[in-house]
């Protein structure tokens, strides 16, 4: 537990802290002999004045999103809280706290701070990608119209692809800016997922080995078809990418139904229950850890190429859905999971 990236608690049966890690240290402004014996509920009380959910009393697993606490000896603070009852042990918790919430995306951030950020992520993302393209379009036109191009149909061809790339841009910093509502219904999500892995088995992934474990008893989930087949290959293109430098490759999907799973939004929300887990498991280095606070942000990226969209748009869509994704990291096993939960549907 003490390497883990995140703020950790471990809490017994009577609410009490039995264990923290350095990170929970940072996160409380509170030593770790002062943490560890004190009540959970009073180290880390809710600051906001209609929240009427109790999260600390109880045995079932919660997700509390953008929630408003005051954490030890800190300011009032936005976090994510994740708790999770710990196997045969019962009463024993596990508290997962991560100090900004994952659950923002652009068009929701507070202030203008954020959005004008956002906005000068877009205009420099977009004069970087097609600086590089009018200038082979702009080149090529020259070669035409001097006669000296050679094989024309070669130029022409380089014309049309690099406007495609163009087009093709412009539709990914499209998706962000919709607001049109996703249609989602029940649907059997199996066929989507493989749809999603035999994409990335034949051609990004083609290097992994990719291992499919599905709890076959798993109901219908709440989704839309398309949403959930972009939301997979970008995952799996992400741990395909962080893969690349790993001697054996294993990328792993799985499923679960998760009973009695709850998430908690924060500002009255209110809260919702995601039964439906779907996994992506991979054995790379995992996120670096001067990002992950803002992993799912536009333009945050540890890729020396990337363009920090692939994750946001995957936050995106998952929302939209009404459900949520959400990252972790098993240093003991070096895995690395992005974890969805959705609704279930009838079927």
């Amino acid at each position: 537990m003490t390497a883990l990236p995140v703020a950790t608690l471990v809490i017994a049966p009577d609410n009490r802290i039995a264990d923290a890690n350095m990170r929970a240290e940072t996160l409380l402004n509170m030593a770790r002999s002062a943490i560890i014996g004190s009540d959970v509920a009073r180290t880390i009380r809710m600051a906001e004045d209609d929240a009427r959910f109790d999260i600390w009393h109880g045995n079932k697993p919660i997700a509390a999103y953008d929630i408003k606490v005051h954490a030890g000896r800190t300011e009032e603070m936005e976090v994510d809280l994740m708790i999770d009852p710990i196997v045969d042990h019962d009463g024993w918790r596990v508290v997962v706290i991560h100090g900004q919430g994952q659950a923002r995306r652009i068009g929701r951030h507070g202030g203008t701070a954020g959005g004008a950020r956002s906005a000068m992520g877009a205009a420099a993302i977009l004069a970087h990608e097609i600086k590089n393209p009018l200038s082979g379009i702009r080149g090529a036109a020259q070669l035409l119209e001097t006669g000296d191009g050679g094989h024309d149909s070669t130029l022409t061809q380089l014309i049309c692809n690099e406007v495609d790339r163009i087009a093709a841009l412009i539709d990914r910093m499209q998706d962000f800016t919709t607001e049109q509502r996703l249609e989602c219904r029940p649907a059997n999500i199996y066929p989507l997922l493989d749809r999603a892995a035999h994409i990335a088995s034949a051609g990004f992934a083609s290097r992994a080995r990719l291992i499919k474990r599905y709890d076959p008893s798993l109901p219908f989930a709440i989704i839309n078809d398309d949403a959930l087949v972009q939301v997979m290959i970008n995952l799996l293109k992400n741990a395909a990418e962080a893969l690349e430098q790993t001697a054996y490759p294993v990328i792993r999907v799985e499923t679960a139904f998760r009973h009695g799973m709850s998430v908690v939004m924060g500002g009255g929300k209110g809260s919702a229950v995601l039964p439906i887990e779907i996994l992506v498991v991979d054995n790379g280095p995992g996120v670096p850890a001067h990002i992950l606070d803002h992993l799912f942000n536009p333009f945050i990226t540890g890729k020396r190429d990337g363009k920090g969209l692939g994750l946001a748009l995957v936050d995106k869509l998952v929302r939209d859905m009404n459900g949520f994704v959400q990252y972790s990291r098993d240093t003991a096993l070096g895995e690395s999971t992005f974890r969805i939960l959705l609704p279930m549907g009838q079927g």
